[in-house]
């Protein structure tokens, strides 16, 4: 009888034990352990289990305190923070205000890939051990917005590990800090190994409150749709960030499984080479750069049968859209700057042939086969509309770990490019990836090297516009100065269902982040 109730305990404790570890999938891998580095929202996700910033999002993606307890504007230009006491990083250390500033400035630097949001915050100073205040050089009407962007990393471990400075991912470069980490979050880097499997540990000694039950998370990547739903279904995994969009009516009515799903602050859009006077990659007539022709981009607009790709392709999961932010919140709800130019074949002929290239020409679309949802599917579908104007596009596709790099070094004559997160505001659409190229980030996601000064002055206004009334005046006139002049080809936001095995329990917000500290495994 005893050893029937101690063989009862052991599996009722293994049982606890493997409820308790979290194993999840989507397409994509991580792009490095560096919290300074790179701008994506999977890597950043991933590194949120273990860095913290001064300020979070809740579950509905409004300001929470983290490693700030308190803040207050103490003037039009000045910021003030009391920090959490007590906190200490993984590997022991204390946290101070020192290693505040020491991120913002590391932030910063030039091979950050959040540099232009570090810059905004201005400069942060140490007022005591637990004090930190933030002087700006003009007014940011979005500076909490800012902040939360910002992961604090330890001062001491980042000198002693010789990485002061964000690694230069684009150009290849390895530091200690790609494949390990020292955060204050809820979760520690166990083990990495890229490409295959990456797993977090729950930290003990986290100062917050856990609301789920998680001790262990393990990712791994699968690239392959029907694989990664395959191991879902058969009860392998537990989670999936990115179910295919022709899967989820099936997995709707699969036993053991449900979906949980909601709209995206994502949009998705085309860019085009508009700096250069020849091609990169193309052949065109006269060796020209066609896409420096507003009524070559206008007609290839025209030209994408938007309602096709929403019903054909994307099984009704993606919104289509005109606008330029990830949430038309970004354009205050208005409606002619969310509206498409209509699908018309007949005027993108038209436009073509007025621009000299009624006969086409030859380029490259450089597109992503594991970021966006169906991303390569939808360059295909969008290189056979194309080529109804005789427009002759080859799809380079290729995983994010080698395509962002790619289109960093603004290596590509037209690419696709999805922009979101947790900020509807439009300056942060604006500044990194609208703008033209400048100092400090400014425009380092305009990967097009598009140049519009009416948009720019703006834009870089509505940055520093303290006023509402005045600030939405700008913004909205600075989308219809771009939308006017079709720098980019909007397409759609998406539509983010997640899978999960029906004992799973997690928070679907709006800017497709999973907070493993809220989910919760039962059996």
């Amino acid at each position: 009888m005893l050893r029937l109730i101690a063989v009862a305990v052991l599996a009722a404790a293994a049982s606890f034990a493997h409820a308790q570890t979290l194993r999840w999938a989507s397409q994509g891998d991580p792009q490095t352990m560096d919290p300074h580095s790179q701008n994506e929202s999977l890597t950043n996700m991933m590194n949120a289990q273990v860095y913290e910033k001064l300020v979070n999002r809740d579950k509905r993606l409004g300001i929470a305190p983290a490693l700030a307890t308190e803040w207050q504007q103490a003037g039009p230009t000045l910021w003030r923070f009391k920090l959490r006491p007590n906190v200490r990083f993984h590997d022991g250390t204390p946290f101070t205000a020192d290693d505040v500033v020491f991120s913002i400035a590391r932030a910063a630097e030039k091979t950050s890939n959040i540099s232009q949001y570090a810059t905004a915050v201005g400069t942060p100073r140490k007022v005591d051990e637990l004090t930190v205040e933030f002087q700006l050089a003009a007014p940011n009407p979005i500076f909490l917005q800012h902040i939360e962007t910002l992961f604090i990393m330890s001062r001491a471990w980042s000198e002693k590990n010789k990485v002061t400075r964000p690694l230069d991912f684009k150009n290849k470069e390895e530091s200690f800090a790609a494949l390990n980490a020292n955060g204050t979050g809820p979760y520690m880097l166990a083990s990495r190994a890229p490409g295959i499997k990456t797993v977090y540990k729950r930290n003990p000694n986290w100062w917050g409150r856990f609301e789920g039950n998680v001790q262990e998370i393990v990712y791994t990547p699968i690239g392959n749709d029907a694989t990664r739903l395959a191991a879902l279904v058969s009860g392998e995994i537990d989670f999936v960030l990115d179910p295919a969009p022709r899967d989820v009516a099936r997995l709707r009515n699969t036993a053991g499984v449900k979906v949980i799903d909601g709209p995206e602050n994502r949009i998705v859009f085309i860019g085009m080479d508009q700096f250069r006077d020849k091609l990169l990659y193309g052949s065109v007539p006269g060796d020209r750069n066609p896409f420096k022709d507003p009524r070559v981009r206008r007609a290839l607009y025209q030209a994408v049968d938007i309602e096709t790709l929403k019903t054909k392709l994307m099984n009704g999961q993606s919104v289509p859209t005109g606008g330029l932010t990830p949430s038309p919140l970004g354009a205050y709800n208005d409606a002619a700057i969310e509206g498409r130019l209509p699908y018309d074949l007949a005027a993108a002929r038209k436009l073509m042939a007025e621009a000299g290239y009624g006969d086409g020409f030859e380029v490259t679309l450089d597109c992503p086969n594991n970021r966006y949802v169906n991303d390569e599917e939808i360059c295909i579908a969008l290189a056979g509309m194309w080529a109804q104007l005789k427009v002759r596009v080859k799809v380079n596709a290729q995983p994010r770990v080698t395509y962002f790099p790619k289109l960093e070094k603004q290596d590509t004559s037209m690419y696709m490019l999805g922009w979101g997160g947790s900020i509807t505001d439009a300056e942060t659409t604006f500044t990194p990836v609208l703008r033209s190229r400048g100092d400090n980030g400014v425009g380092a996601w305009n990967f097009g090297g598009v140049k519009n000064d009416k948009f720019d002055a703006l834009a870089a206004q509505s940055s520093v516009e303290p006023d509402a009334a005045k600030r939405e005046a700008l913004v909205k006139a600075a989308l219809r100065e771009y939308k006017e002049r079709v720098h980019v080809i909007p397409l759609h936001r998406q539509v983010v269902p997640w899978a999960a095995r029906s004992n799973v329990n997690a928070v679907h917000r709006p800017d497709n982040w999973l907070e493993v500290q809220w989910v919760t495994v039962a059996r």
